[in-house]
């Protein structure tokens, strides 16, 4: 997958991961959406980005979805890579909340179902292009869970599997290639509640998808989360006890 002269859509581009990728892809001569609920902060992150445009829109209302979209295919018809990296978390354990269904209804709408409905809604116009792409931002939790993140591990492990089952599907049919992005541990305010201080830099998984595109790896499994995916394989009990020190499997 080229890594210049692309139009890329990033959900969620206005901080952490997402801007660290709309930083390092603007660097590199592409022309770059974000997106986010928040104006202020796409407009902050905007000043700072190189060829990059803001626009409004959350992925959990399908109203803003289909604003997004029909403002893409007229302003952006060139638009060949979908980055979806909009997520949320909620850290709680199940047999200490009221209201562990309402946390899950949105991390499942948002981490999840939301990707769906914007690579459904975006494939047809990216298989027009010469070259297209669509990476679907996972997590370390996807192979394993951390229990104090229960239904972002659940959701981040939907998505592998529906990733998986999105590039097999696409690939029998059009050139769109299908990443999957999966980082550990990042220190960004995003993971703040978890320790995400001890995490490794944002810049390191935007360096690492780049990468990616250039040797067509499509499963992207970044710093420890390879580590832990190698564990996984060999005993998945172990993995999950590294996962949750201190706990018992």
């Amino acid at each position: 997958m080229k890594t210049t002269g692309n139009t890329i859509l990033i959900t969620g581009g206005s901080a952490g991961i997402g801007f660290e990728i709309a930083k390092i892809f603007s660097e590199k001569g592409n022309n770059v959406i974000i997106t986010g609920r928040n104006e202020a902060r796409l407009n902050s992150a905007v000043a700072k980005l190189k060829n990059t445009t803001a626009i409004v829109s959350d992925v959990a209302d399908k109203q803003d979805v289909d604003k997004l979209v029909t403002t893409l295919k007229s302003d952006f018809p060139d638009l060949n890579v979908v980055i979806n990296n909009a997520g949320t978390a909620s850290y709680y354990l199940l047999n200490n909340v009221d209201n562990a269904y309402e946390r899950a209804e949105e991390e499942i709408l948002t981490n999840y179902l939301s990707i769906i409905g914007i690579n459904q809604k975006l494939s047809p116009l990216l298989i027009t292009q010469a070259e297209s792409a669509i990476v679907n931002v996972s997590s370390i939790a996807a192979f394993v869970p951390n229990h104090v993140i229960p239904t972002y591990a659940a959701s981040k492990a939907a998505l592998h599997s529906y990733t998986q089952s999105l590039r097999l599907t696409l690939a029998k049919t059009t050139s769109t290639k299908v990443f999957e992005l999966m980082p550990p541990l990042v220190n960004t305010d995003f993971s703040t509640e978890i320790g995400g201080e001890n995490g490794i830099a944002p810049r390191e998984v935007a360096e690492a998808l780049v990468h990616a595109f250039e040797t067509d790896t499509y499963e992207i499994r970044v710093g420890r989360t390879a580590e832990l995916f190698g564990l996984f394989l060999q005993s998945p009990e172990q993995a999950l006890l590294a996962m949750n020190p201190g706990s018992a499997a």
